[in-house]
């Protein structure tokens, strides 16, 4: 599996070659054990990423494993893709959902 890195506001998606994509935060739904967000390339399922989330203001950069688990859509109107986290622990879990 290639491991990937994924930054909120803007969301950016690295691979191990320094390859980055620009996510706007607007297309990010934080769900209670993922993220699910819109980007116009497809990703392909079960490919395992690194999500680094930071808020405004005060709140600390949360790091997060997951994996792809759903790409649905088309080149002409966007791919929605759906990711869950790996090994989430309670407080991460906590600080995932104050970012929603």
């Amino acid at each position: 599996m290639s491991a990937r890195k994924i930054d909120i506001s803007p969301i950016g998606l690295s691979s191990e070659t320094t390859q980055c994509l620009t996510v706007p935060a607007s297309s990010v739904r934080i769900r209670r054990n993922g993220i699910e967000f819109r980007h116009d390339q497809p990703f392909v399922p079960w490919t395992e990423m690194t999500v680094t989330l930071q808020g405004s203001g005060l709140a600390k950069k949360v790091n997060f494993t997951g994996v792809i688990v759903a790409c649905r859509g088309d080149r002409q109107d966007g791919y929605d893709i759906s990711m869950l986290f790996t090994h989430v622990t309670r407080l991460s879990q906590a600080r995932l959902l104050a970012y929603s």
